[in-house]
């Protein structure tokens, strides 16, 4: 595996100015948080393409909305956290309903935000937002993958939300790999089980697997960066092959990746684990690694489950 690490902010801000550069029809919205989404490269650069919304969360999404029927492309931007939560009415009724082209990227998701607790940290939002008809959700399980996220986001029509960490994340794919919306892509084959992974999981998913091999245990580990459409054959066929299934995400075990894989498997006899958080928010922490492991999103976790998964085979 690689040791290098990239930052999804960074690599955002870099890849919607690219964007935005060749597409004068991009729009980036932010209500008062650009330093920190990144979306501030729009800002500096191409200020006439850059609207700042202040603490409005709702006033954003609703003022995207108009954007998208103008036929502009809105990329709106704020914690994730906030905009799941604050602005849900205006995601649902003013742009997933009349499936306007509206780019919603929740920045700060997960535990990432490290030092500010539950308020600041979003365990729910994947849940929230797949279960919105006409919305499509995609997690990148790095920076590099987000320059392709992006890309591939501006040239679909219809509601997209996007979930970023803010912190550096471990290289998983490279550099020109290009980005599907509703694949899955296999990362390390397998024989035993497959895990599913969504976001900065999917490196603690592959760190199991090296520890496992020692055990001649085989673990296949798949890259889930789209929740939302999920392709479900596909998770069936990977699931049948090896006759059991775990799934690994930074998000409440309720509603968001093993949930999504759990409703694809519900008529299949395929024994499934969660790795997730347990039904609880977030809290406050000096640094992310302790938190991590508080809620037990290590690939130590990853390969308890996996064992216990196996037994039931």
């Amino acid at each position: 595996m690689s040791t290098k690490m990239h930052n999804p902010r960074i690599e955002y801000g870099k890849a919607l100015l690219e964007l935005a550069k060749k597409d004068r029809n991009v729009v980036a919205l932010d209500a008062d948080l650009c330093k920190s989404t990144m979306s501030v490269s729009i800002e500096e650069h191409l200020p006439e393409q850059y609207v700042e919304m202040g603490i409005a969360e709702q006033n954003m999404l609703s003022t995207a909305g108009g954007l998208a029927i103008a036929g502009k492309i809105p990329f709106a931007h704020t914690f994730a956290v906030f905009l799941t939560g604050r602005a849900f009415d205006q995601i649902r009724q003013a742009i997933s309903i009349p499936k306007l082209n509206v780019k919603i990227i929740g920045s700060s998701a997960g535990l990432s935000d490290f030092g500010d607790g539950a308020t600041h940290q979003t365990v729910e939002d994947i849940a929230i937002m797949r279960a919105i008809p006409n919305m499509t959700v995609v997690v990148p399980s790095d920076g590099l993958q987000v320059k392709a996220i992006v890309k591939a986001v501006a040239e679909y029509n219809g509601p997209v939300y996007v979930r970023m960490g803010r912190n550096d994340m471990h290289d998983i794919t490279g550099e020109e790999e290009p980005f599907e919306i509703g694949k899955l892509y296999v990362r390390r084959e397998g024989t035993d089980v497959t895990v599913f992974a969504a976001g900065g999981m999917v490196y603690e998913a592959l760190k199991a697997a090296e520890m496992l091999e020692k055990d001649n245990i085989s673990v296949r580990v798949v890259d889930v960066p789209t929740i939302k459409p999920l392709d479900r054959q596909a998770v069936i066929d990977l699931s049948k092959d090896t006759g059991a299934v775990v799934t690994s995400e930074e998000h409440s075990i309720i509603g968001g990746l093993g949930g999504a894989i759990a409703e694809t498997l519900r008529l299949e006899k395929i024994p499934v684990e969660f790795n997730g958080i347990n039904d609880r928010f977030g809290q406050s922490c000096n640094e992310e690694k302790p938190l991590m492991e508080f809620y037990k999103l290590t690939s130590d976790e990853i390969a308890n489950k996996i064992k216990s998964v196996i037994k039931l085979k």
